[in-house]
């Protein structure tokens, strides 16, 4: 599928912007946007939840987190330990150090977000030919991820089809916004597939190169983008889920370089996002109604005595 068969599958930013007031939506505003772990068809009124909402409830993600989170907390300390023990010698500025250092995990999770948002930006700049944003050329923090982000395209001849496409399974009632489709004939060549393949993308920014970084749940949420039934077009209109690969591949992005990961999203790794599934609807509904309230010993009347 060439981007001329998919025109304009990108959600541009604007779009969002750019609301309507009728009663039945039109254009951009018919592409169903994110909001507390679901996505609704503003068209149907269906309503599907948020793979990633999935994916943390079913609990394949929170052992990884929670070391993650440790261990950043743990670093930071560290590397501010004179601080630190100054700090705690002054009751003023012990609770606002202690408040500063339990907040590094989040401070980390926006920067990644800054991140990968503005690699999508470049991505959607490559899918619609247009200039890279200045906003992200301007910025030293981003320039050495631009720079090996661009070295991945031109390295692996890759060419961008979709971005940032929101995809819809309407039997299992979930939905998410996927990274990129995408086809590169060398990334073909070393998986010994036909170079037209077309391939679902992911980039990760954690972690460090030949280190952890990249995790078995990205090919569980690859797996439920690639069972989608539906995907909505920049125009607000849909088609049915393009065929990829079983195998997605993941770019791990860094400051000092990047890797490219083949992950299977194949039958069976869908098969596993669906237990998950079901895990993610046990802990948000059923196992909140299991445990019933304490119970009182009953008064016994002495005709039930006797």
């Amino acid at each position: 599928m060439t981007i001329t068969e998919l025109p304009g599958a990108t959600a541009s930013p604007a779009a969002g912007r750019r609301r309507k007031t009728t009663a039945v939506p039109t254009g951009p505003d018919r592409i169903p946007r994110p909001s507390q772990g679901w996505y609704r068809d503003k068209v149907t009124g269906e309503k599907y939840r948020r793979v990633t909402t999935i994916l943390d409830q079913g609990g394949t993600k929170g052992d990884v987190l929670t070391r993650w989170a440790g261990n950043l907390v743990a670093e930071v300390a560290f590397a501010h330990l004179p601080e630190l023990v100054a700090a705690s010698l002054r009751p003023d500025e012990r609770a606002e150090k202690q408040a500063w250092l339990g907040r590094a995990p989040l401070r980390k999770r926006d920067e990644r977000a800054e991140i990968g948002g503005a690699v999508h930006d470049v991505i959607e700049a490559h899918v619609l030919g247009q200039p890279i944003p200045a906003a992200t050329t301007d910025d030293p923090e981003m320039a050495v991820f631009l720079a090996n982000f661009l070295a991945f395209v031109a390295e692996w001849e890759v060419e961008f089809e979709a971005s940032e496409m929101v995809v819809g399974n309407r039997t299992f009632g979930y939905a998410g916004t996927l990274d990129y489709l995408f086809r590169s004939r060398r990334i073909a060549t070393a998986l010994s597939l036909p170079l037209d393949t077309l391939f679902i993308g992911d980039t990760k920014t954690g972690g460090e190169l030949d280190k952890k970084g990249v995790y078995p749940e990205a090919g569980l949420q690859m797996a439920a983008y690639r069972r989608a039934e539906v995907a909505w077009l920049r125009d607000g209109s849909t088609v049915p889920m393009p065929a990829v690969h079983s195998t997605g591949i993941v770019l791990h992005l860094r400051p000092e370089g990047y890797r490219v990961y083949p992950l299977l999203c194949g039958d069976e790794v869908f098969a596993a996002f669906r237990v998950t599934q079901e895990a993610a609807e046990w802990a948000s509904g059923l196992s909140k109604t299991v445990v019933g309230g304490a119970l009182s010993l009953p008064a016994v009347s002495q005709r039930s005595a006797a």
